[in-house]
């Protein structure tokens, strides 16, 4: 059972919906660790006052806001628990808004679950169903992590999901831009082939038939270099040196009518294996892992032996 990482209501009008929340999604990203490049063990950043030149614990340092130069104001856990603010423990919906208006591609920031307590069941469900009916999304405010955040909650799947939105002020200019558009002329035939490439390549969203190649490129080179073999290099593909937009656009259409047939044989095939894909990840991560750190073991054991 995943840990809840909020605790508190949904202000809906009059009711209040008791809720947890929890996260949507969790990042698979390759990490690495910094180290020492003559021993190859971690290294640590330390806490320092260059005032007293010594080490702070973390249950020693304290929170302070910079007014000035050098001057701050200290906050503790107790100042920021009793903020006056009504969304310190309340998602309080302001109103209620069609979903296309909101500029997803800008204004969506993070994905979390909300799954509602006991005695919250009924109401939560009756948000539900008016949000599907209405064909709307709330909007409202949430303090989380030390800010408040304006925040989307709609419909998914056999629960509600709560977004987090940018503050309009958060977003850029894109004005800031070079976007000469007024000073591009379109042709016809350029714009007709162009759809006609569109048209080529739709197909409907389904995400199991991408994965992350960087990551798996990153855990094939850890899993070579674990296993001191030679790092197997990709050709090198060289990228397409045609010059005339009508040309590029012709031969773009061609390769994707003969590209179309691989995929679709592939959708079913995703589609059925990207549940297991995940979990064979996992377990090649893990064996990766456990790989690189018998072979670390070896090479210090060598090393040891040599001094």
């Amino acid at each position: 059972m995943p840990r809840s990482m909020w605790r508190g209501a949904i202000s809906f009008g009059m009711v209040a919906i008791p809720v947890r929340m929890y996260l949507a999604t969790e990042s698979k990203s390759v990490s690495f660790r910094l180290l020492c490049p003559n021993d190859h063990t971690p290294i640590k950043n330390k806490r320092w006052c260059e005032v007293e030149q010594k080490e702070i614990g973390w249950n020693e340092v304290v929170r302070g806001f910079e007014i000035a130069k050098d001057e701050f104001v200290i906050l503790d856990d107790r100042d920021l628990d009793d903020l006056p603010l009504p969304t310190q423990h309340t998602i309080d919906i302001l109103e209620f808004v069609p979903d296309e208006e909101i500029e997803a591609g800008v204004y969506i920031k993070n994905a979390y679950y909300l799954e509602p307590e006991s005695v919250g069941v009924k109401p939560y469900y009756l948000l539900k169903q008016a949000l599907e009916e209405t064909g709307k999304v709330a909007i409202g405010k949430l303090a989380l992590r030390d800010r408040e955040h304006l925040c989307r909650i709609a419909m998914h799947d056999k629960g509600l999901i709560i977004n987090t939105l940018h503050w309009p002020d958060e977003i850029r200019d894109v004005m800031e831009l070079s976007l000469p558009e007024d000073k591009v002329e379109v042709r016809k035939q350029e714009l007709a082939m162009a759809k006609m490439l569109i048209e080529n390549l739709s197909a409907s969203f389904d995400p199991t038939r991408y994965h992350d190649d960087y990551r798996e490129a990153v855990m094939a080179v850890v899993q070579a270099k674990a296993e001191h073999r030679e790092v197997e290099k990709p050709a090198e593909v060289e990228p397409p040196k045609v010059t005339d937009l009508m040309a590029a656009l012709k031969a773009s259409v061609e390769a994707s009518k003969s590209g179309r047939a691989a995929p679709a044989a592939e959708s079913k095939t995703a589609a059925e294996g990207g549940s297991s894909r995940g979990r064979a990840a996992r377990g090649s991560d893990r064996k990766t892992a456990e790989t690189a750190t018998a072979a670390r073991r070896e090479t210090t054991t060598r090393r040891r032996k040599a001094s």
